[in-house]
């Protein structure tokens, strides 16, 4: 039977990590070990597979409320629950993350047999990651968009009470040859949204993310969308996807909200049967977190897994990353 093991750690983030909500100086992620053999494996080495999440306050997590909510379903792992069965042991969310990515990575390391082949896929390949800037000064932004204007994909910030169309055109200015992503983390509103989706189209935006709070989006059925408009807190499982349907044109999916892989993979399919793009996003925290979500980025459009390179330090053994190609993840790390 698996053993159970969880602990914190925490990241210094290189320089303050900003949205429209607020800022973060480090990311404080929960870690998940578990330790043993899958049921009816003939194998009698001990096995270690981790998982990571990161809980966000936004869905009302927490460290602690993630440790306790690992902590309450200890017996059941630890008396053999499968995947399968943790599906509904616990919400979608940051702790079922960590659980779920753990077990995918044990069941790599006991069967012998990587991750993305349990997942039904061929292979791995390299991916192209979007670079965030965060939210700021319109200067600060400006300053910190040219560092970084040799990167193929950088995802900006937005959502400030004034001032995001003279961003929006400044940082097209600053980085001309980029494909850009505006995301508002909800910071817009019904009076400026329709200014601020024209500022974008003429700037040559590629994609829009969450621009309105999720219990207000229903606006975006009624207005025109003048570029792509990404569902980001308005996505987390399965249930929450037929609603978008005519709303956005593309889903965000973070391992973090659907609750790990397992359900990230459904939930990608019937995205696909409901002819949504997909994006695949991360919270800000290690190359532990990023590694199962690289399974399905595999077929995404765009690809948004920038956390390690916003650390000031990785965990050892982390990502591969050169510029802005990811690479797969070695053993030694996850899956």
């Amino acid at each position: 039977m698996p053993r159970l093991k969880v602990q914190t750690e925490s990241y210094p983030i290189a320089t303050p990590f900003t949205i429209a909500r607020g800022s973060k100086t480090e990311a404080r992620v929960v870690v998940v070990e578990l330790s043993g053999e899958l049921s009816g494996e003939l194998s009698r080495d001990i096995k270690i597979g981790r998982g990571e999440c990161v809980p966000y306050p936004r869905y009302g997590e927490s460290v602690e409320s993630v440790m306790t909510a690992i902590e309450g379903i200890r017996s059941k792992i630890e008396a053999g629950a499968t995947r399968e069965q943790l599906q509904s042991l616990l919400p979608a969310g940051a702790a079922r993350n960590a659980i779920d990515c753990a077990y995918w990575d044990l069941e790599a390391k006991i069967r012998n047999q990587p991750a993305f082949k349990t997942a039904g896929l061929t292979g791995l390949k390299s991916l192209t990651t979007a670079y965030t800037i965060s939210l700021g000064e319109l200067e600060v932004m400006v300053e910190a968009t040219k560092k970084v204007a040799h990167r193929p994909i950088l995802k900006i910030k937005l959502g400030a009470k004034d001032g995001d169309i003279e961003r929006i055109h400044a940082i097209r200015k600053a980085a001309p040859n980029s494909v850009l992503i505006a995301d508002a983390n909800e910071g817009w509103t019904e009076e400026n949204l329709e200014q601020n989706l024209l500022a974008c189209k003429a700037a040559n935006f590629s994609l829009i993310e969450q621009p309105l709070p999720a219990k207000n989006d229903e606006l975006l059925r009624k207005i025109k969308r003048a570029v792509p408009v990404c569902a980001d807190e308005s996505v987390h499982g399965l249930e929450s996807v037929d609603r978008l349907v005519g709303l956005y044109d593309f889903i965000n999916v973070k391992l973090d909200k659907t609750g790990g892989l397992t359900e990230a993979l459904e939930l990608c399919k019937r995205a696909r049967a409901k002819k949504l793009g997909l994006m695949v996003g991360c919270m800000v925290g290690t190359s532990l977190a990023m590694a199962p979500a690289t399974l399905i980025a595999q077929d995404a459009e765009f690809v948004d897994l920038d956390g390690p390179l916003l650390l000031s330090r990785d965990r050892e053994n982390g990502l591969r990353f050169e510029g802005s190609t990811l690479f797969p993840p070695e053993a030694s790390l996850w899956g």
